[in-house]
């Protein structure tokens, strides 16, 4: 099982903990929401849980609980711009569809 960040993903999330002035990295998990089901979540990490997984890619630990794991495992975090747009984006291979606007996806 693993979750990894591409080279650009790892650049972006290191200069936000640089610009935050600590961190151990970034979780990242699902939760209920939207049309389809199932929501990323991003939030910066301090310190992990005994149950977490941790991985690391390009110097970046990206953690993640045993419950998002499931529905998580295989993907790759990119962090990618699109004009003046720019966000992190998914490649799940667990994915089965995601809604209309994309907030959301299923499994």
């Amino acid at each position: 099982m693993a979750i990894t960040l591409t080279e650009s993903a790892a650049r972006h999330v290191t200069s936000c903990l640089e610009g935050r002035g600590q961190g151990l990295g970034v979780r990242v998990g699902v939760k209920t929401s939207g049309c389809s089901g199932l929501a990323y979540v991003l939030e910066f990490v301090d310190s992990a849980e005994a149950a977490d997984a941790i991985f690391e890619s390009f110097g970046v630990k990206v953690v993640v609980d045993p419950k998002s794991l499931a529905y998580l495992d295989g993907t790759e975090m990119d962090f990618v711009k699109e004009g003046l747009n720019e966000g992190f984006k998914f490649t799940n291979p667990n994915q089965k569809g995601e809604c209309g606007c994309g907030e959301s996806f299923t499994v």
